[in-house]
């Protein structure tokens, strides 16, 4: 309810005073009217409102978890230097400056970061050693991107980042003990304006801040669960849960790279794209959460079931998959047609 209340007053008032207002283009924004990016802000708001009720509510003042406290302290100058780069793009130096100290401040004030992957590849567990901290900022960054790039249609990000935090709050047992459902809650607040259940003319965007605020904490959380002794997961697992923001990103850095296009170039490429070719936007959203639910319980599946290096060589195999269907399928087709 605090995150429905907050993102409601934030979007009126953006309206009013005509600031943080995307407006759309035939260039790249082919939304339809001009609509408020408040949202990062709303979820941040909603998660800080929502926590100290909680904690009031329940006698638990000052018995926050340190990494949930350190994870929300990032997440304010994270969210504040984002919401510049939505007034005026930052350039992309400045964005990945940004996301690796705050990922180093998680680092070095919580002592959590990826020390092992586990039995990777079958040959024993892959411990990092002095490589854990640097591998770690590139994962979180990593993520951190791979949301905001696959931030394209309304429901998208946010609705990737519910699954993922679902998945990974549910089966490490993360959720029991955290306020991790007061993140999703929050999240899924945000949802309801960007999927316009109240009308199409109360729409709301994330923006630039919150798609990196929501892939920081996604990151964060998954880095979390699989790194803590508490919670029995492996983290392979966890790029079952994010794996299509995640191959979506790689994919198309490879793709572009290949063809001689800058990275941070804009373009119609992402895996949405290409799905909105033959179906709807809300077609494409559907297709692409149902994808991730079930990569999410074969994740879990294999998790159960088998030994980490199983997990590995199967990902690849579905990443293999992903990227021809995403980046070969149209010309191999194209080539038949041309043969026929």
């Amino acid at each position: 309810m605090a995150s429905l209340a907050i993102n409601s007053v934030l979007r009126n008032f953006a309206k009013q005073k005509s600031i943080l207002v995307d407006i759309p283009d035939r260039s790249r924004k082919f939304h339809k009217r001009a609509t408020p990016l408040t949202g990062g802000i709303g979820i941040l708001l909603a998660v800080a409102v929502s926590t100290e009720i909680y904690l009031n509510l329940n006698n638990l003042q000052g018995y926050l978890p340190e990494f949930s406290q350190k994870l929300y302290f990032a997440s304010i100058p994270l969210l504040l230097l984002f919401l510049f780069d939505d007034f005026k793009s930052l350039k992309p130096i400045v964005r990945l400056f940004i996301q690796i100290i705050l990922s180093l401040y998680v680092i070095f004030s919580t002592d959590i970061y990826l020390a092992n992957f586990g039995n990777l590849f079958g040959f024993g567990v892959v411990d990092l050693g002095i490589f854990g901290i640097p591998i770690t900022v590139f994962c979180v960054v990593g993520i951190m991107n791979a949301f905001n790039m696959i931030d394209g249609i309304n429901g998208l990000c946010a609705g990737s980042a519910v699954m993922a935090l679902l998945f990974t709050g549910f089966y490490s047992g993360l959720m029991y003990d955290s306020i991790l459902m007061i993140l999703i809650g929050s999240v899924i607040g945000f949802l309801i304006f960007n999927l316009r259940f109240f009308g199409k003319k109360r729409g709301v965007f994330l923006g630039d801040s919150g798609s990196n605020l929501i892939g920081f904490w996604v990151a964060w959380i998954a880095i979390f669960s699989s790194q803590n002794t508490l919670y029995q997961v492996e983290p392979i697992t966890m790029l079952w849960f994010v794996s299509i923001p995640l191959l979506d990103c790689i994919g198309l850095i490879v793709s572009r790279i290949s063809q001689g296009i800058g990275i941070t170039s804009p373009g119609r490429d992402h895996i949405h794209h290409k799905l909105m070719l033959r179906y709807s936007p809300e077609g494409a959203l559907g297709i692409i959460l149902l994808i991730s639910f079930f990569a999410g319980l074969f994740g879990v599946f294999l998790d159960n079931n088998f030994a980490p290096w199983i997990s590995t060589y199967l990902f690849m195999v579905y990443s293999a998959t992903y990227y021809l269907f995403a980046y070969k399928y149209k010309s191999i087709r194209e080539g038949l047609v041309k043969n026929v």
